[in-house]
Parts: structure tokens; sequence; C-alpha cells
């Protein structure tokens, strides 16, 4: 088969980050440990060109035999993923520099998992959904264990390696009994099939649950979210916040495209697979955060309950629905990335702290990095007017357009309990005693993140507009 001119062209930006990835590598083996600081800088600074030449000029189409697909959701998916990526990156300098486990590999097995990442992203084919999600998983393996000398970083790898490894099988096995039934593993095979009447064949429909149940390990909802908690907990801080955003960002996208896709023949029978891991992935985020006092831990189960509201946007089956998705995504990014920085700041005698206890009278000492987590806390709990709000909101639309009202209203219940954990945080902030305070952050492009997304939240509030519209035109084009 000869790969034409056009097929290149549409896969610019992957071919890019690959290109500089190899290069960068083979001078960091050359290099040695003296490279790091270059590497991981070049590598963020990779990431963001990549990003721009997403737009540069900005193409639609099919490419390698149509394995590859390019359109508006997958390019604004893409963008997010690696602003996500490279800025985590950057945010893990000066963490692994102190715990001194700073290695060049580090970027680098972030820019592969990002590169798979965006493969699925733009998959056209069950075989190439499969190649780029183990290209992501692989290396994301790794770099959760990344800390070998932590027990609970290397325990956070190997858990995160053996459940990831089943659901990738799950995964596996879902895609050829849809092979076997539908004579093609391409989304547009797949489409014609059923439209043809191999939805009604049982064989079919098991396979579709064990695809879905695979991507929904990838997304951390319910049931297949039992390795978030202990991975977020003990994985290296700056990896924790690459997990509950890119990845996350990345397999929701994948799960719209396959459902929206190929599988939207089926949409009355995956409706109730993914109402029920909505439902349910809301309520225990809500529920067994409560009780939670380490602040990773408490975040792992904050992403299960925004899974939740985000799966219930996809439920809808309806434009307004994925626009909603895509709209959530962007903000939870912006509020996830936030978060962990804030948390990448707590040090008290220079060691990390994670409790949330160890927040008590922060308003007091540092009030300006008080402020900020007021504001991640409040918008992910969807207090008006604040970002968080306005994306619970448009997705709570959609449902009740959907005529999915119990799934709604359960929804708005689990955002009023889980309003509680995240209040409390606040309430920790302002109105506790300090046993000791924490450490003045120094500056640095920690600091600058946090700030950053604190007026981005604060920028999303006040004016939602342009980022719907953004949303909406990645959406436009799974409804023609």
């Amino acid at each position: 088969m000869i790969v034409g001119l056009e097929s290149w062209t549409l896969a610019r930006p992957e071919i890019f980050l690959a290109a500089v990835t190899c290069l960068l590598l083979v001078y960091g083996v050359v290099r040695g440990e003296a490279s790091t600081a270059f590497i991981s800088g070049a590598t963020s600074l990779a990431m963001l060109v990549t990003a721009v030449l997403l737009f540069m000029p900005y193409r639609e189409g099919t490419a390698f035999a149509s394995l590859f697909i390019v359109d508006r959701l997958t390019t604004t998916m893409k963008a997010m993923v690696l602003v996500g990526s490279a800025v985590t990156i950057l945010m893990s300098c000066a963490y692994f520099e102190q715990v001194k486990a700073w290695r060049f590999e580090y970027p680098l097995l972030v820019a592969l998992a990002t590169l798979g990442m965006m493969l699925m992203i733009s998959a056209n084919d069950l075989m190439a959904l499969y190649v780029g999600l183990e290209l992501q998983s692989l290396a994301l393996y790794v770099v959760a264990a990344f800390q070998r000398d932590s027990v609970r970083s290397t325990e956070a790898g190997v858990k995160y390696f053996v459940l990831g490894s089943v659901a990738s099988g799950m995964l596996l096995f879902g895609a050829s009994l849809i092979y076997g039934f539908c004579g093609g593993t391409a989304f547009v095979e797949i489409s014609k099939a059923l439209l043809d009447g191999k939805g009604a064949e049982l064989g079919v429909i098991v396979g579709l649950v064990f695809v879905v149940a695979g991507l929904a390990f990838k997304v951390s909802a319910v049931p297949f979210h039992m390795w978030t908690p202990d991975v977020y907990e003990g994985a290296p801080t700056p990896v924790t916040a690459l997990f509950a955003a890119a990845p996350k960002i990345a397999a929701v996208s994948l799960l719209v495209s396959v459902l929206m896709g190929p599988f939207k023949p089926l949409f009355a029978q995956w409706q109730q697979i993914v109402v029920v891991a909505s439902v349910l992935s809301m309520a225990l985020g809500a529920f067994a955060a409560l009780r939670q006092q380490n602040i990773k831990r408490l975040m792992a189960y904050s992403s299960i309950g925004n899974v939740g509201y985000i799966l219930l946007g996809l439920a809808s089956g309806s434009e307004k629905g994925i626009e909603a998705v895509v709209f959530y995504l962007a903000i939870y990014l912006v509020m996830t990335l936030g978060v962990f920085a804030t948390i990448l700041m707590m040090k008290r005698r220079g060691v990390m702290v994670e409790g949330v206890p160890d927040l008590a009278g922060l308003a007091r000492s540092h009030p300006m990095m008080a402020f900020a987590l007021l504001l991640f806390m409040f918008s992910l709990a969807g207090i008006p007017p604040l970002a968080g709000f306005w994306g619970k909101l448009y997705i709570f639309i959609a449902a009740v357009e959907a005529k999915l009202y119990v799934p709604a209203v359960l929804g708005v219940l689990a955002s009023v309990v889980a309003s509680y954990y995240y209040l409390r945080i606040v309430k920790v902030m302002y109105f506790d005693e300090p046993a000791e305070t924490l450490d003045a952050p120094v500056f640095g492009i920690t600091r600058v993140v946090a700030f950053a997304a604190a007026i981005l939240v604060a920028a999303f509030s006040l004016a939602p507009q342009p980022l719907s519209l953004i949303a909406a035109a990645a959406a436009k084009g799974l409804f023609p």
C-alpha cells in the first residue's frame, strides 16, 4: 500500500512530535543526566508547537487507508491533551528535583504517552484505536512508578499495570467479537454492517459491552474505577496531575468517537450502559470523598464524579450533549491543573504535605494561594457563576432535553452532596486554626500555573460564550 502525501500532511502534528521525541531521546542518551533540564523544556515546547500545527493550516479528512481521521472534534481534543501534558511536564521539574528522581526519560515518556493519546483520538479503526491506547498505557505504567525509591509510587505503578492490562484485554476481546460479526474493524465498515441489520446479533452487543468496559476503565467510570484512588494517592503528585488531565480527556474523546460514530445505530443499547455508569460514578464520587483526609485521594473521587457528569452528556446522544462534554472537559482541565499546582506548592519545612488539615489557616498565611484554591473548589462544586457551574448546567440541560429526567435529578443531588467536601476545604483554609503554617511558595512554573488557572476560571465564569462556541464547532462534525 502506497501512502499518499495527503496522509502525511494530515498526520503532520503526530509526525513532528514523534520525530522530536526520538531526537531528544538520542540527545539524552549521549549527554546523560546533564540533558534533563533542556529535554524537559524542549519537550514542553515541542508539544505547544504541535498544538499550533493542528490548526496551521487546519485540514480535515481521513488518512492511511481511513485508519486515521482529522476533524474539528479530534483537533480540539488533541489541543487540550497537548496543553495538559506540556503543563504537567513543566510542573514536574521542581518536584522531581526535590526528591532526587529527575531524569531525562520522564518528559520523553510523557511525550510518548501524549503521542498515543493523539493516535487514540484520531483512530478510525479498532486496530488503530488499540495501538494508540497501548502506546499511551505502556508509557503511563512506567511514569506511575517513576519514583523508584518510593514504595507508594511502585505500588501505584503495579496496580495500574495489572488492572490496565485486564481492561486492555477486555477491549481487545470486544473488538475481536465485533470484527467477527461485522466483518471488519474500520469504523465505516462497522457502521455499514450495523445499518444492514448486524446490530440485532447478540455477539455484536456483547462485543460493544466489552469495548465500553475497556474504555470505562480509562476514564475511571464506575464500576471500573477501582484503580483510581490508590494510583492517584501513590503516584508522584505531578504524575497524578497528568493522569487527572490529559489521559482522561483522550479517553473521553475516544469514547465519544466510538459511540457516536460506528455504534450510533446501537444508541438504544449503549445509552443504558452509559446512563448506569454515569449515575453510579456521580454517586460514588459524591459520597466516597466525604471522609477523605488526603487531598490527592479526594481529587481521585472528585474525578470519578466529574466523569459521571461527562457521561451524562454523552448519554443524551445529541449535538448539545456532545457540545456540553467538550465544554466541560476544557473547564475541567483548567480546574484540575490549578488544584494540583496548588498541591505541589504545599510544603512544610521543605517537605511535601498532602493532607486536608495541612491547609488550616492558609488564608491568613498565604491569602493569594488560598483564594486561588477557593476559586477551584467553588468551581468544582458548581457554585454559580463560576465556570464549573456553566459546565454542569449545559450537561443537565442536554440531559433534560434528551428526556433523561431521573439521571439529571440524581446528578443535581450528587453535585449538592459533593459540594460538602469542596466547601470543607474552604472552611479549613479560612476558619481553622493552623498547627503550623505552610512554607511560602517560591516563584516558579508551578505558581504561575496555579494563578494562570485561577485567572482562566474567572474568565470562563464571566464570559463562557467563546469557549461554548469552540465546543459547538467541535460537536457539529458528529452531526452533519
